[in-house]
C-alpha cells in the first residue's frame, strides 16, 4: 500500500529532536537564532503553528466587530473559525480551478465598506501570482495576509513581498516539518513589535508533551512504510473499520482546529532545535525527484481527470489532487490496487454571508466534493505510476463508480 502522504521527515531527526528533549537547549536564543537568520529584514516571527500567528494578527489589528474579512474560499476548517471568534465576518471568494486561486474580480463583487483584510491561501504545493489580487485589495485599503501553509519550498522564498503577512507551517504533514512551528513574516513593525510582545505570554508547550509527540510521530511513520501499511488496512477491512480514522486522528490530535487553549502557545526549546535544523539544512533540490514524479502523474492522467492547481507556474507537489464525479468508489478501487487516495476531511468551504447568498463559492464547493489525493512523491516508480494512473482511468469508466442515473 502506497501512503498518500510521506513524512517528510529522517529517524536522524526524529532521533534528534527526542535528544533535544534530554538535553534542552535555551530556547530563548534558539527563537532569536532562528529570526535572525530567516530574515535579514529583520521582520520574521517564530510561532506555534500558522493558526496562532493567525490569531495573533487578529488581536492585533483589532478589526471593529462586524467587520469582513475575504478568504480563499477553500481552507481549514479552523482559519475561518478563529475569524468568528473575533465576531469578524468570512466572506469566500470562489476559485479558479486551473489555479486554485481567487481573481480580483471575486475582491471586487465581494468587497463592502465593511471589509478590512483579504486572506489567500495558495494550496498544494503550488504557488501562482499573487500581483494581481494585492494590487486590487490595496487599492480598498486591505490588509493582506498569505497563508503559506502548503507552499514551503525552502527558507529562500519568504511570501510575497507586499503581503502585510507571510505564514509557514512546519507542522506535522509539511514539507521539512519539525512536528510543530510556524515561521511567519510581518512587514510592518508595528504590526511585528506587538504580535512578538502577545506571544511572548503565552505559555511553552512543555517538553515532555513535545517529546510524546515526537514519539507519536516515529510510530506513524513506521506503520506507514509500505508492508506495515498493507498489513493494518488489511486487518482494519476485516473488523469493518476505516484505517483512515485510526492513522489520521493522531495527527489531528496534534492542534485540534480552532482551539485557543491548543493554538495560544509557544514552542518548546526542542521544538525550535528541531525547526533551525530543519529549516536551515533544507536543500531546495532535493524536492526535485517530488517534482519529477508528480509532473510524470499529471503527465499520465492528462485527458482523465481534472488537477486542480496545475496551471500554476511553480508546484512543489505537496499533495496531489484530482477531481472525480464519484469519489468514493474511485477511493475504493484505488485502495484495493494498493493506493491511500483519500479526500480532504480537515478543508471545507467558507460560507457566505447570510445576507449575500450569490457569493456562495460553487467553484470551490463542487471541487471539494470530487476531489481526491493520491499519493505521489520520491521513492514511487514509473511502473506504479503508471498503474496508478490507469486504475483511475478504469475507476473511471467502470458503471460501478459512475451509476447512471435511472430515469423517470
Amino acid at each position: 500500500m502506497w501512503a498518500r502522504v510521506k513524512l517528510d521527515i529522517a529517524w536522524s531527526d526524529l532521533a534528534y529532536g527526542l535528544r533535544r528533549c534530554v538535553i534542552t537547549p535555551d530556547r530563548v536564543l534558539l527563537e532569536e537564532s532562528i529570526e535572525r537568520r530567516s530574515s535579514a529584514a529583520g521582520n520574521a516571527l517564530v510561532c506555534f503553528s500558522v493558526r496562532t500567528a493567525f490569531d495573533l494578527a487578529l488581536q492585533t489589528l483589532e478589526f471593529s466587530p462586524g467587520s469582513e474579512i475575504l478568504f480563499s474560499a477553500l481552507n481549514i476548517k479552523g482559519m475561518a473559525k478563529i475569524a468568528r471568534r473575533f465576531e469578524l465576518v468570512p466572506v469566500p471568494l470562489d476559485l479558479e480551478l486551473d489555479s486554485m486561486l481567487p481573481s480580483p474580480d471575486a475582491i471586487e463583487r465581494a468587497i463592502t465598506p465593511r471589509t478590512r483584510a483579504l486572506v489567500v491561501a495558495p494550496l498544494f504545493g503550488t504557488r501562482g501570482d499573487l500581483s494581481p489580487l494585492i494590487a486590487a485589495a490595496r487599492r480598498h485599503g486591505l490588509r493582506v495576509i498569505e497563508d503559506c501553509a502548503q507552499a514551503f519550498s525552502g527558507p529562500s522564498y519568504s511570501g510575497h513581498p507586499e503581503s502585510d503577512v507571510s505564514m509557514f507551517s512546519f507542522g506535522p504533514l509539511k514539507f521539512a516539518t519539525a512536528l510543530g512551528g510556524a515561521l511567519v513574516h510581518v512587514r510592518d513593525p508595528v504590526l511585528l513589535e506587538v504580535m512578538r510582545k502577545r506571544a511572548s505570554s503565552y505559555p511553552v508547550l512543555s517538553t515532555s508533551a513535545y517529546a510524546g509527540r515526537v514519539l507519536k510521530f516515529a510510530a506513524l511513520k513506521l506503520v506507514s512504510a509500505r508492508p506495515v501499511l498493507a498489513m493494518l488496512t488489511s486487518a482494519w477491512r476485516l473488523t469493518g473499520r476505516d484505517y483512515e480514522d485510526a492513522l489520521a486522528e493522531p495527527v489531528r490530535g496534534v492542534a485540534p482546529l480552532g482551539s485557543v487553549h491548543q493554538i495560544r502557545r509557544r514552542c518548546p526549546a526542542a521544538m525550535l532545535a528541531l525547526l533551525e535544523r530543519r529549516l536551515f539544512g533544507f536543500e531546495a533540490a532535493g524536492l526535485a525527484p517530488r517534482i519529477h514524479a508528480g509532473r510524470r502523474l499529471l503527465a499520465l492522467l492528462s485527458g482523465v481527470v481534472v488537477c486542480p492547481g496545475a496551471g500554476n507556474p511553480t508546484h512543489q507537489f505537496w499533495a496531489f489532487p484530482i477531481l472525480v464525479e464519484n469519489p468514493s468508489g474511485v477511493m475504493r478501487a484505488l485502495r484495493r490496487a494498493g493506493f491511500d487516495a483519500a479526500t480532504l476531511r480537515r478543508s471545507a468551504t467558507v460560507a457566505p454571508p447570510g445576507d449575500r447568498p450569490w457569493l456562495d463559492p460553487v467553484v470551490a464547493r463542487e471541487a471539494l466534493a470530487r476531489l481526491l489525493v493520491l499519493p505521489c512523491y520520491e521513492g514511487m516508480p514509473e511502473r506504479e505510476l503508471r498503474r496508478q494512473a490507469e486504475t483511475i482511468r478504469l475507476a473511471c469508466a467502470s458503471p460501478a463508480c459512475n451509476p447512471t442515473p435511472e430515469r423517470a
